[in-house]
Formats: C-alpha cells, sequence, structure tokens
C-alpha cells in the first residue's frame, strides 16, 4: 500500500422503532473496543457511544422511523451517522431548565469534533465525526473482530 492510500473499515446496523437505545449504545461500544479506542481514548469512545444514543433516540422520537446507523473508520475520522425517514433537520436549541429533554443536539455539539445534517431521498442523515486517537503500531493478531 502506498503512502496515499487510505485505510477505512465500517459497520452497519438497523435499529426498529421498537427497539432500545441501549442496544445501539453496545453495538458502538463493542467495535470501538475493536478499535482499541476504549483503551486509547476513552473520554472519546465515551463521547461516540452518547452520540449514538442521542442520534438513534431522535430518529425514533422525532422521525418516528427505524434508524440506520453506520459507523465508518479511516485514519483520520470516526464517523458516526444516522439515517431516519423524518426531512426535517435538527438544531441545537437552548436548553429549557423545565424540560426533561431537547438537548439532545446540544449534547452532539459538545462532544463531536464536528457534525452535519444531509438531505435524502427518503429523509436525512446526521453525521458527527470524532477524530482518532494517535495511531500505535499494532503487532501481528493484535486487531479484534466484535461479535454482532
Amino acid at each position: 500500500m502506498d503512502s496515499s492510500s487510505l485505510r477505512a473499515v465500517g459497520w452497519a446496523r438497523t435499529l426498529p422503532l421498537n427497539s432500545e437505545v441501549k442496544s445501539a449504545r453496545d453495538w458502538a461500544r463493542r467495535h470501538l473496543d475493536a478499535l482499541g479506542w476504549t483503551t486509547t481514548a476513552p473520554e472519546t469512545a465515551d463521547a461516540v457511544v452518547l452520540t449514538v444514543s442521542e442520534l438513534v433516540t431522535n430518529a425514533h422520537r422525532h422521525a418516528h422511523s427505524s434508524a440506520q446507523l453506520v459507523m465508518t473508520c479511516d485514519d483520520h475520522c470516526l464517523h458516526v451517522s444516522v439515517h431516519d425517514r423524518s426531512s426535517e433537520m435538527p438544531t441545537p436549541r437552548d436548553a429549557d431548565m423545565e424540560r426533561l429533554g431537547g438537548r439532545g443536539m446540544l449534547l452532539v455539539d459538545a462532544v463531536a469534533d464536528t457534525w452535519e445534517t444531509r438531505p435524502c431521498p427518503h429523509g436525512k442523515s446526521v453525521s458527527a465525526c470524532f477524530h482518532a486517537p494517535e495511531a500505535k503500531p499494532q503487532t501481528a493478531g493484535s486487531q479484534r473482530t466484535p461479535k454482532d
């Protein structure tokens, strides 16, 4: 592989409307563990899991649809994307201290390095990017594959 090559890996999962968001968090954490992020960058891993939780919750609660969760990791960034069937774009709003919810996108904005929304033919995708921890050389056989 030459120096201009990009190494990337990714996973996808559909989370039906009636599924628990905890299953999305657990799934994401298993993949982060396989990447070594839970050891090398535990704070970032926690931020990714929080973002997964908020984006999937928003898809279920506001779009009333299943959520397509995709995580891709390249040499620079871990991208977390959730697609739902609503065309309404989320925006961070001021937190209302009287309300229990309504802070999801504020949290994503606070913990992700960047995030964006994109309209799609059948809804939208919301994506957040987290910079990869400093790469450490892997020893042979050290890369793990999570069990789905």
